[in-house]
């Protein structure tokens, strides 16, 4: 996939309890209603997730989240086969089942291998790009007062150290992702936005995830149904810093970021 202009992926969540109302779907029909929106929209990768990571969430077990996977999966493969799809997963067996069986192209793991020590040598093994998150704890204590002596170097060093680890098992293709809301405060957040270019010295590519989250709709005083218009602002900052994939929500709004912003930097603008 070419990144010389930033992708957009959309958010599924086969969840009853994600952050965001409207992203949940579990029937058949909603599951091909949401999928259907996304790609019509434009996506260019679909993320599928059925563990819902939110702060303070108690994880679904591995069996329900590949049931809800299987679902899911089955339905999106079976009428649109050739579109890009990766699942936000941190489970190595869930990752195994949902390449194998349904030839996902992508895993999304919002720990970093933190949280299954075989995912490393699993998506070694499957050949299949990679996101690699930052996250401090875990989804149930990472917003328990999260603190950093210094928080650029504390995540630059973290990500050092694992794509080291992945690229000596074989791994080639990784996306790093900041982890926006995963163990960090509203300040962490935005020094995070500020300074994204500094990831540059990495040489890989970068996904952003700012989508209706806690950063803009508790520094607005709204919800997460009122957030369209921040997050649209903030993945504008987001591309110029550098960002790669947006991952988003919202297809049409960011498709039109990305468009505007690059109109920006071809003028000069930014």
């Amino acid at each position: 996939m070419d990144l010389s202009i930033p992708k957009v992926m959309g958010i599924l969540n086969v969840t009853p309890d994600s952050f965001f109302s409207s992203s949940r779907y579990m029937s058949e029909e909603g599951i091909l209603h949401r999928a259907g929106r996304i790609i019509e929209d434009g996506a260019d990768i679909l993320d599928v997730g059925a563990c819902s990571t939110r702060p303070g969430i108690e994880l679904v077990s591995e069996e329900e989240e590949l049931l809800r996977l299987r679902l899911a999966l089955h339905l999106i493969r079976k009428r649109w086969p050739e579109m890009p799809v990766s699942v936000d997963t941190f489970r190595a067996n869930v990752a195994e089942v949902v390449v194998i069986d349904f030839g996902a192209d992508m895993i999304n793991d919002i720990s970093g291998g933190d949280m299954d020590p075989e995912m490393f040598n699993t998506v070694a093994r499957l050949q299949v790009p990679y996101i690699l998150m930052h996250m401090q704890g875990t989804p149930t204590t990472m917003q328990n007062q999260p603190r950093y002596e210094d928080m650029m170097t504390e995540i630059c060093q973290y990500f050092s150290k694992r794509v080291e680890a992945l690229r000596s098992l074989g791994v080639n293709d990784i996306i790093l992702d900041p982890g926006f809301g995963f163990g960090k405060t509203l300040d962490h957040n935005y020094e995070l936005l500020r300074r994204l270019d500094e990831f540059e010295l990495f040489g890989l590519p970068l996904l952003v995830g700012l989508s209706r989250k806690s950063m803009i709709y508790n520094n607005l005083g709204t919800n997460p149904e009122q957030s369209l218009n921040g997050t649209s602002i903030l993945n504008a900052l987001a591309l110029t810093g550098g960002a790669n994939i947006l991952r988003v929500h919202d297809i049409k709004e960011a498709l039109e970021c990305v468009k505007l912003v690059q109109t920006c930097k071809t003028s000069g603008l930014c």
